[in-house]
């Protein structure tokens, strides 16, 4: 092996210099043509000499010059893979199928296939909703959710479908420009927790104002929250809702950290932070640390907001966590008007492999466990659950509502609407369509007017089409869905049981009556005055 090893790498670098040699004395005698094929000889000679004696790439100095190959194949690996060898029903994070159904809906094409389903219907894990031997008509108007409690003078008309949180910065300009105008009174565009910036408030679609632990666009010089400047914006006519967010799906209990050089006047105006200073984004907030705390903090987030719905944002972690959080409204008589659970399956620009892979629970046992948890404590009723993680299709949307939500909220479905080819390169910022960068020049190519045209067919037709197929089931509206509705096949021997079958539903009140044996430990331990567990 030693001998082939030298061999292989002598070899190579006697035969470019043997042929540079042979071709530069070609050049100088017989022709000056021959300088074409000289030049790139000596090239590949010198290449093949500082593959040799440089010390970075181990697989270079033992294979100089073939070992470059490895490099090039490396570098274009996803796109082989995304174009060439997975199947239209077996990508990640989504499949060819689910993208192709976005882009033509976002086209005002109808997403019809030929030919029968290709995934396998009788394999462990698949699932199913029921249809009705008696369908109904489908309702010609759009259905929406109200949001906001008893404690809410300001209720929104929340559509089933609307944008998911995406920073100004995350995104480019253009990017938040065609997804608000494409949301214009029609549905809600949430901000990110990058601030407000004037791509949202240029043409005037309905805003859900999502504040972080960094309080952007509300703090103070230090980064505490400012109440003055949050009641100045969050009282602006467009924006309808407040969420403060806990954690992100892809990356829950991670804060972050936003380069000096990333903050130019534009950010930092926006977020309200010193221009060129490096700004942190602590994983967890300055301005509570109980769940009593955090629900008198809603309070006086509504109070300053003037009445406007303010909901939650978090990603599920311990069921001990959410009762306590239960058991504080219970206590103060006080509660946020939504509450949104994003699934660990949820899109980030940016995360750790470790977090979006292994933290966080994913949205099926995160929402239903909120949702089951406020039914037990007799607090359903007055507040309203998002569901956030992979929806992209009107089936995506009615099986979360029967799992618990009353509407949904979408990211990455959004941006495939706006042209994102699922390249992954949101951190790199070399968007290749312009989505997810802020370099000028590739964003340019998003045209603002057209992608917005397609925001809202695609949202219109993904719409539509959770409202067929909650007709087919035989239902007038989306609260008639239920668990039962929804069915999983467990296994090749042909058992299939309903959501209502798998999974423990609380009825009202019942944590306060009598805790069910499997959450009568969890409900005990419960603190509203902690959250550690």
């Amino acid at each position: 092996m030693k001998k082939l090893l030298a061999l292989s790498r002598y070899t190579v670098i006697a035969a470019c210099t043997a042929s540079a040699a042979c071709t530069t004395a070609l050049a100088c005698v017989r022709s000056a043509w021959w300088w074409l094929a000289a030049v790139p000889a000596l090239g590949l000679a010198a290449l093949g000499m500082w593959d040799v004696l440089q010390r970075r790439h181990a697989i270079l100095r033992n294979y100089p010059l073939l070992g470059h190959a490895r490099f090039l194949l490396e570098s274009i690996r996803p796109e082989l893979q995304q174009y060439f060898v997975e199947r239209n029903f077996d990508g990640r994070p989504y499949d060819r199928d689910v993208r192709d159904a976005v882009y033509q809906r976002a086209k005002g094409i109808d997403a019809k296939t030929a030919f029968g389903t290709e995934r396998d219907v009788y394999a462990e894990g698949h699932e199913f909703l029921t249809p009705s031997m008696a369908p109904k008509a489908v309702c010609k108007e759009p259905p929406t959710v109200l949001v906001g409690g008893p404690d809410c003078t300001q209720p929104y008309a929340m559509s089933l479908l609307n944008i998911s949180a995406m920073s100004f910065g995350a995104l480019s300009a253009n990017a938040v420009l065609a997804l608000n105008k494409g949301a214009q009174e029609r549905f809600a565009h949430d901000t990110g927790e990058g601030g407000i910036s004037e791509y949202h408030l240029r043409h005037g679609g309905d805003l859900i104002w999502q504040i972080g632990t960094g309080y952007f666009g509300c703090r103070t010089p230090d980064g505490d929250f400012d109440a003055n400047a949050f009641a100045v914006k969050a009282r602006h006519q467009k924006v309808k809702c407040v969420l403060l967010k806990l954690s992100q799906g892809a990356k829950p209990g991670l804060g972050g950290l936003l380069p000096g050089s990333k903050v130019d006047a534009e950010i930092a105006g926006i977020r309200g932070v010193p221009v060129g200073r490096t700004v942190a984004s602590p994983p967890h907030h300055r301005v509570f640390s109980t769940p009593r705390e955090l629900i008198h903090f809603i309070a006086c987030m509504r109070d300053l907001a003037g009445g406007k719905p303010v909901g939650i944002k978090l990603c599920v972690g311990d069921r001990v966590q959410v009762l306590a959080l239960c058991k504080a409204m219970l206590e103060e008589g006080v509660s946020p008007d939504f509450i949104v659970v994003d699934g660990a399956e949820g899109g980030t620009g940016a995360a750790p492999l470790e977090f979006a892979d292994e933290v966080g629970m994913p949205l099926t046992e995160g929402l239903m466990m909120v949702h089951n948890a406020l039914v037990g404590t007799g607090l359903r009723d007055q507040i309203r659950i998002g569901a956030s993680g992979k929806i992209a299709t009107g089936g995506d949307i009615v099986k979360r509502l029967a799992q618990g939500a009353d509407f949904t909220n979408a990211a990455r479905s959004m941006m495939f609407a706006l042209g994102c080819i699922q390249a992954r390169a949101c951190h790199t910022n070399a968007c290749p369509v312009g989505v997810a960068t802020q370099d000028a020049y590739r964003a340019r190519a998003l045209d603002v007017t057209e992608k917005a045209d397609r925001v809202r067919r695609y949202q219109m037709a993904t719409v539509r089409s959770a409202q067929h197929i909650i007709a087919a089931m035989g239902l007038d509206t989306p609260e008639e869905l239920h668990p039962r509705m929804l069915r999983r096949r467990l296994g090749t021997g042909g058992e299939i049981r309903s959501y209502a079958d798998l999974y423990q539903w609380l009825e009202d009140k019942q944590l306060l009556n009598n805790p069910p044996e499997p959450w009568q430990a969890d409900w005990h331990i419960a603190d509203p005055d902690q959250f550690r567990l």
